[in-house]
């Protein structure tokens, strides 16, 4: 199979992803600006999960790009992924709905933590797939910021339960860990392929 292909299908659902959860940003039935208020949360949640499908989409553009090979393997470790990315809306829906509670945010922090665990798995299968002195591999390497960001989330689920605050920071500075693309991948990647 040609990776255009995996690629497309997985832009495709992070698309869908991505309406999904702008469609559960309800339109309140007040002109006033105070009406918007009780949606903070819910809006709050929105963003954070937008960033995340951001960062999973570009970071996953840079990796396939520099893979060769797409394996049996790599299309169920694609889905994997995609599987984690898919509750995205449901627990961001939840979590912004009851003002970051405890139960919901170590829910949406569960399902950041098995994306990033899916993510590394995706990465490893592309691996296999080109041989261990592929592009990806050597862009790659021991991949320390993708277990810190699984640490990190590990270390915000009982934190939530806590201090549900932190638990929220722990996942927005993970967040801006990985807001600008892998430059890992982009620096042994030949210019002609760019």
């Amino acid at each position: 199979m040609h990776k255009a292909r995996l690629e497309a299908f997985s832009d495709g659902v992070l698309a869908i992803i991505i309406t999904i959860m702008v469609l559960d940003l309800h339109i309140p039935r007040s002109e006033q600006l105070s009406a918007l208020a009780p949606l903070l949360p819910v809006f709050l949640s929105y963003v954070l999960s937008f960033v995340y499908i951001g960062i999973y989409w570009n970071n996953h553009h840079h990796m396939l790009h520099a893979a060769q090979r797409v394996s049996g393997g790599v299309l169920w470790a694609n889905l994997h992924l995609l599987f984690w990315l898919s509750l995205l809306p449901f627990v961001t829906g939840w979590m912004g709905e009851n003002n970051f509670g405890a139960v919901p945010t170590a829910l949406y922090g569960t399902v950041l933590m098995m994306a990033g665990i899916a993510y590394w798995i995706l990465a490893r299968t592309l691996i296999a797939a080109d041989g261990r002195r592929s592009i990806l591999a050597t862009a790659i390497g021991a991949d320390r910021k993708g277990v810190v960001s699984v640490v990190l989330y590990a270390v915000a689920l009982p934190l939530a339960f806590v201090h549900r605050l932190l638990a929220q920071a722990i996942f927005v500075c993970v967040a801006l860990m990985w807001l600008v693309p892998d430059r890992r991948i982009e620096r042994v990647l030949p210019p002609a392929a760019e």
